[in-house]
C-alpha cells in the first residue's frame, strides 16, 4: 500500500468516526482511562522508588553502619536504682575494625547524647554527636558556613562545635553565626561551622544525622560527658554505660561491602556475649529496594493494563456493530473491485486511529494526574520516557489486536448478500 493510499484511508477512517461522534468518544473512554491510569501509576511508583533509592544512596553504597542496641533481656528486666546497664559498642571494637580488616578504608566512631543547648536567652534540646573528622567524609553534607572538624581539633581537644542549619536558625536567629559561644550542658563551645543535614529513615536504616544535631570532637565528648548516661523515664531512674552508639565503616570497594559486614559481625560476636549491636548495610537495602521497585512497577502496570483490556473489548464490540451497519457499503466496495485486504485495512485503520486518539488523550490525562498529586500532596512523582512510550505502544497494539477480528469479519461478507442488505 502506497503512502498516499495510507493517508487517504486514515482520513477516511477519521471521517467515518466523526459520523458517530458520541459513540466514538464513548468507545475511546476505555482506552483514555486505561492509558491515563498506566502513566499515572507508573509515575507514582517511579517517584516513590526514586525517593527511597536516593535516601539509601545518601547513606553511601560502600558504607556499613554498626549501631549499639540494648539487649532484649535488659529491656524486659527492671533495673534497680543502684544498678547500671552496660551494653553496646566499645572503643576497642572501633580499633579492631580499623586495624584488623583489610577492606576497611576509614571508620568514624560516634557517641550520642541529648543535652540542652543555650545561646543567650535562646535554648533548645540538641543531639550532641561526638565524633572524628572522618564522619564528615563518610556522611558528606553541604557546608553552609565556616568549616567542619579537623584532625587538629581532635588532637588539641578543642571545645568547638558544628551546628546543623536547623539548630542554627533556632538558636542564632539574626545573630552572626561563626564565632558565637554555645553552652551545652554547662560547657562552652565555639561555633566554627554550619552544615546542612538530612533527617528521617532510608528504608529500615536510620540516617546518621538529624535536623537538631551539634557535632563536637569525640575526645571532648568523653571528657565533658563521659560514658555513663542517666535519665528518668516513667518515674524510674535508669543508668546506662555505652561507650559508642555507632561506628560508621567505609569499605574500599562496594563489591567488598557484604563480605566486610559479615566479617565485622563475626568479629563483634567474639567479644560480645550478648547481641547488643546491629549491622546495617545500605548496599543490601539498595539492591532489595531496586528489586521491589521492579515488582511494584509490574504490579501497577498489570492492574492498569486491565483497564486497557476492557477498553480494547469495547472497541471490538463497537467495530463489530459498525460492520453490521455498513454491510451494504462493504458490498458496494466489493462489487466495484475492492479486495478483501483493502476492506481489512480500512476497518483496521479506523480501529487504530480510534485507539491512538484515545491513547493520546489518555497520555495527557496520565501526565496531568501526577502533577496534581505532587502539587496537592507533595508526593514525588516521575514521568519517564518508558512510562509514556509503553502505554502508547500498548494502545496501538490493542487497536490492531481487537480490530483484527471485526476487520476480517467485514472482509468475509459476501458481496451479493451485502448488496441485498437493508
Amino acid at each position: 500500500m502506497t503512502q498516499s493510499k495510507i493517508v487517504r484511508n486514515i482520513w477516511l477512517g477519521i471521517e467515518n468516526l466523526l459520523l458517530h461522534k458520541l459513540r466514538s468518544f464513548l468507545t475511546m473512554l476505555g482506552v483514555v482511562f486505561g492509558v491515563g491510569s498506566v502513566v499515572a501509576m507508573l509515575s507514582v511508583g517511579e517517584g516513590a522508588s526514586q525517593e527511597a533509592l536516593s535516601q539509601i544512596r545518601r547513606l553511601g553504597s560502600n558504607n556499613i553502619i554498626i549501631s549499639s542496641m540494648k539487649p532484649a533481656e535488659q529491656e524486659q528486666t527492671a533495673v534497680s536504682r543502684n544498678s547500671m546497664s552496660v551494653y553496646g559498642l566499645t572503643y576497642d571494637d572501633h580499633l579492631r575494625m580499623s586495624e584488623s580488616l583489610s577492606q576497611v578504608r576509614r571508620t568514624a566512631p560516634v557517641k550520642i547524647i541529648r543535652k540542652e543547648a543555650r545561646l543567650r536567652e535562646r535554648s533548645m534540646e540538641l543531639r550532641v554527636v561526638g565524633t572524628t573528622p572522618e564522619w564528615f567524609e563518610l556522611v558528606p553534607r553541604q557546608v553552609e558556613a565556616g568549616r567542619v572538624l579537623l584532625q587538629a581539633d581532635e588532637e588539641k581537644k578543642a571545645p568547638v562545635a558544628i551546628l546543623t542549619e536547623f539548630g542554627a536558625r533556632k538558636l542564632l536567629a539574626t545573630q552572626s553565626t561563626i564565632g558565637q559561644t554555645l553552652r551545652i550542658g554547662g560547657n562552652e563551645f565555639e561555633i566554627i561551622g554550619i552544615i546542612k543535614s538530612e533527617s528521617g529513615q532510608a528504608g529500615a536504616i536510620q540516617l546518621p544525622d538529624q535536623e537538631a544535631d551539634v557535632y563536637i570532637s569525640l575526645e571532648v565528648s568523653r571528657r565533658y560527658f563521659g560514658d555513663i548516661f542517666s535519665r528518668m523515664t516513667s518515674g524510674s531512674f535508669e543508668r546506662e554505660r555505652v561507650e559508642l552508639h555507632q561506628i560508621l565503616v567505609q569499605v574500599d570497594d562496594p563489591k567488598h561491602v557484604e563480605a566486610a559486614a559479615a566479617g565485622i559481625e563475626r568479629m563483634l560476636g567474639l567479644f560480645h556475649k550478648k547481641k547488643d549491636f546491629v549491622v546495617s548495610v545500605p548496599l543490601a537495602l539498595l539492591k532489595q529496594t531496586e528489586a521491589t521497585k521492579r515488582t511494584f512497577n509490574i504490579v501497577l502496570g498489570s492492574i492498569a493494563g486491565i483497564s486497557l483490556l476492557v477498553g480494547g473489548i469495547g472497541i471490538m464490540n463497537i467495530m463489530l456493530a459498525s460492520v453490521t451497519e455498513r454491510t451494504r457499503e462493504i458490498g458496494i466496495r466489493r462489487a466495484i473491485g475492492a479486495k478483501r485486504r483493502q476492506i481489512i485495512s480500512q476497518f483496521l485503520i479506523e480501529t487504530v486511529v480510534l485507539s491512538m486518539i484515545g491513547g493520546m488523550i489518555g497520555l495527557g490525562l496520565g501526565v496531568l494526574i501526577p502533577l496534581l498529586i505532587t502539587h496537592f500532596s507533595g508526593m514525588a512523582t516521575v514521568v519517564t520516557l518508558n512510562g509514556i512510550l509503553l502505554p502508547l505502544f500498548i494502545s496501538m497494539a490493542i487497536g490492531i489486536l481487537f480490530g483484527l477480528y471485526p476487520a476480517m469479519h467485514a472482509a468475509q461478507v459476501d458481496p451479493i448478500v451485502a448488496l441485498r442488505h437493508e
